[in-house]
């Protein structure tokens, strides 16, 4: 439990350091809007850049069979 509100954090700039995570196929989109501290405050990124920058870490995501 981060005691961030579902849906409004941001990554950046957090209190505490926090594990980010992305699923290996967004580095496959051109951008990907990603939050940026308020509810429906959102900042246009290349993917490779949040990842570099979060030094973010792959899963894989998905429905089992």
């Amino acid at each position: 439990h981060t005691g961030y509100l579902f849906g409004g954090t941001s990554p950046f700039g957090t209190l505490k350091p926090l594990p980010v995570y992305y699923e290996k196929t967004i580095l496959e989109l051109p951008i990907m809007l990603i939050n940026c501290g308020k509810r429906g405050f959102l900042v246009e990124m290349a993917p490779a850049d949040v990842v570099r920058i979060l030094d973010a870490k792959p899963v894989d995501v998905g429905i089992a069979d």
